[in-house]
């Protein structure tokens, strides 16, 4: 294949069907049959990226090896597929408009009056084929956020529907709809999904194929009646059930030959079905584990998404050593000094969540103090890491007034500073210290055994710094500092070698675990629990 292929992927009905999960699994079943593929999300929000969103409307920010701030969905892809997404993989009405202005300002269009179509839809196709003409993808997979009917996705629909016409059989619309079940009447009803079609229609676009999101199963008359009324081939019409694992998605899709009705569709041999033994593999591990580790999961956003690329990543982990990890979430805010032990007794192991601002700092300061003192299992990411770092110089190095600039500006014992380049900005967005850095461990460390090398690459989300100032009196009594970045010889790991697990990372390890490739943090972290 010379010339890329682009699949559009399109919601109706409700948001979130799954859109990221079914782009995710299209990505995998093609890349298993040999393609090159990448996988790009288009939000029709009007920020300019999500770094600035709360966590309580689109869960968690997932951060990109260049350091672009993305939707979670761009999670999903590179866990499903193993693919490292950039800043090219991730597009905002924000940044469409912002890119259309900043070239009026220079002038760049003559003159002209400037508008949705053709301006702001070119820019659009542009970006969109962006991946695609540098020749190293065979398949070019486009989620749009939102529901069809939303009035900022129009800008999308008509690119979708240009790029349609353009590109003719290079180029297939996968559209998800919502088929609900009416307890009532004991029936599936799927008129929402022919309303959702018939928008689709009246923008320009007939769906390739629809996937029917349903927790029942439907039968082939039902999906005769859909294929009829939507002008879509029965074959092309597959249903996606309620699953156990959103990692048997890809095997469900399989099953029902998503992947060859896409190539059919793009005229396109189909070939024999690939195995995807490794994939397969997981699941069965994943089905037959029976025996359950607990861990705490202390944070302060009591939502699932804001924190899943953690979760996910201690589930790939726990599924490789045989076992299930039962999450128990535990609000930061809501620990004091009179309820800790009964918050976090139970706990194998804990993680010490990451995140921003005062609120439920104290509690997360409180369950690394437990976890050290009885020798528990702990894990502190970026924020996390800075808590156990505050705990230690608190109750340790008896600076009782020690903290974060960012929490106390006043404080004299700022064991947690803002870096020097952060000290000017007046604006928020996008100015932290984003994407992957080198980070050199000390041979010998615990980290050094656990990556098997002494040279890393992981990616950062943050603003403040481990201040070095007081290195020497943490490494005297006992918290190591056992990972530096080599140019600016920040600290990004902190361990205590006394300890059975007590490592904290400035950076989020959980952006680069897979499927198939778990990160070795925690891969050693569920190892030593189960120990």
């Amino acid at each position: 294949m010379t010339q890329a292929k682009y699949i559009f992927v399109t919601g109706g009905v409700v948001s979130s069907l799954g859109k990221g999960i079914i782009s995710a699994s299209i990505g995998k079943l093609l890349q298993d049959r040999g393609f090159r593929i990448t996988i790009q999300k288009y939000d029709p929000y009007i920020n300019v990226d999500p770094g600035t969103l709360n966590p309580y409307e689109h869960g968690e920010c997932y951060v990109t090896a260049d350091g672009m701030e993305t939707d979670l969905d761009l999670g999903h892809y590179e866990r499903f597929t193993g693919i490292q997404t950039t800043r090219a993989n991730s597009m905002t009405t924000g940044r469409i408009y912002k890119s259309v202005i900043d070239k009026e300002r220079r002038g760049d269009y003559l003159g002209k009056t400037i508008q949705v179509v053709p301006h702001i839809t070119d820019e659009i196709k542009c970006n969109i084929q962006f991946l695609g003409n540098t020749g190293q993808y065979d398949f070019v997979i486009t989620e749009i956020g939102g529901t069809i009917g939303d009035i900022e996705s129009a800008p999308y629909l008509e690119s979708i529907r240009q790029l349609k016409w353009e590109m003719g059989r290079d180029a297939v619309c996968v559209h998800l709809t919502y088929v609900p079940y009416l307890r009532a009447a004991d029936e599936l009803k799927t008129k929402p999904t022919q309303h959702s079609v018939k928008e689709m229609q009246s923008n320009g676009i007939q769906p390739d194929i629809l996937i029917l999101r349903t927790e029942k199963h439907l039968d082939d008359h039902l999906r005769q009646k859909v294929a009829g009324f939507c002008n879509v081939d029965l074959e092309c019409v597959i249903q996606s059930e309620d699953l156990s694992s959103i990692y048997e998605v890809p095997v469900n899709m399989q099953r029902q030959g998503l992947d060859a009705a896409i190539l059919r569709k793009m005229g396109i041999p189909v070939g024999e079905a690939p195995a995807a033994g490794p994939w397969n593999h997981f699941l069965e591990l994943r089905q037959g584990a029976t025996q359950s580790i607990r861990v705490a999961l202390v944070g302060k956003y009591d939502l699932q998404d804001a924190y899943k690329s953690i979760l996910e990543s201690l589930s790939h982990a726990a599924t490789y050593h045989h076992r299930k990890v039962d999450i128990h979430f535990v609000n930061s805010e809501h620990i004091d000094e009179h309820n800790v032990v009964e918050q976090l007794a139970d706990a194998d192991g804990i993680v010490i969540c990451p995140g921003f601002g005062q609120r439920g700092i104290e509690g997360k300061i409180l369950a690394a103090q437990y976890a050290r003192e009885h020798d528990v299992p702990c894990f502190g990411i970026c924020l996390g890491m800075q808590m156990m770092v505050i705990e230690f110089a608190r109750d340790v190095l008896g600076l009782r007034d020690a903290n974060s600039r960012e929490m106390d500006p006043n404080t004299p014992n700022n064991v947690i500073d803002l870096m020097e380049s952060q000290k000017n900005l007046a604006q928020m967005g996008g100015t932290m210290r984003l994407g992957a850095y080198g980070c050199e461990l000390q041979p010998g460390s615990r980290v050094a055994t656990i990556y098997g090398e002494t040279h890393i690459r992981e990616r950062h989300r943050h603003r403040y710094e481990f201040n070095n100032r007081f290195l020497p009196d943490f490494e005297a009594h006992g918290m190591r500092c056992s990972g530096r970045n080599p140019d600016s010889d920040l600290v990004e790991i902190v361990e205590m070698p006394d300890k059975r697990w007590y490592i904290g990372t400035q950076f989020h390890p959980e952006y680069q675990s897979t499927v198939l490739k778990p990160h070795p943090l925690f891969m050693n972290f569920i190892k030593t629990i189960i120990r």
